[in-house]
């Protein structure tokens, strides 16, 4: 069988499949792939970003095993002057609810970006208020619970505008738009991800 490996920019409002859901834009209507292809793990409907695609089912399941704790990498636009203290609570870990239960969150990297950073820019853009700074933050997380950075900004009292997966490991999206998509090797893609060919 041959093994096929893309990484995607997942445009924002286009869900994490390639099977639609009413009149919901899905992966089909953006990329063409191999039947037996499929997204590893998911990204929001309203995210957008770094998605994996394979038919590789080992990848999948090491990937997606928590206790791989693979760094991804989220860039995070927020509602409000956001500050050190909320940044401080973020690094350390907040309490949020998945599945109905509390979940208190691992430490992970949080720091404030200086500048607005280089991405391209959203389709729908985010409403726009001139009154109210909407500054960006890096996020480094090694866990990924549903919603969990739109969870924790909240939890902190900065709702989540804008949320961009940046990278995995060493897969990005620099340099890419909404919809481009590049075929990878399998080593290039386990090197990136490093994890050991099989």
């Amino acid at each position: 069988m041959s093994l096929y490996y893309y990484v995607i920019y997942k445009p924002y409002e286009v869900l994490s499949r390639f099977t639609p859901e009413g009149n919901k834009a899905c992966l089909a209507d953006h990329f063409k792939v191999p039947q037996d292809v499929y997204p590893v793990g998911r990204l929001d409907y309203d995210s957008e970003g770094l998605l994996l695609l394979t038919n590789d089912k080992s990848l999948n399941s090491r990937l997606l095993l928590p206790q791989h704790a693979h760094e991804r990498e989220y860039w995070v636009q927020v509602d409000g002057a956001v500050t050190n203290t909320a940044v401080k609570q973020l690094q350390e870990g907040v309490q949020i609810t998945v599945d109905g239960k509390v979940w208190r969150t691992k430490r992970c990297i949080a720091e404030i970006f200086s500048e607005e950073p280089q991405l391209p820019d959203r389709n729908p853009p985010i409403r726009f208020r001139k009154s109210i700074p909407a500054p960006w933050i890096r996020m480094i997380l090694k866990e990924g619970k549903n919603r969990q950075v739109r969870k924790m900004t909240a939890a902190v009292g900065f709702p989540t505008l804008r949320l961009v997966r940046y990278r995995i490991e060493e897969l990005t999206v620099e340099g890419m738009q909404p919809g481009d998509m590049l075929s990878l090797s399998q080593r290039e893609v386990y090197k990136k991800l490093r994890l050991k060919e099989f």
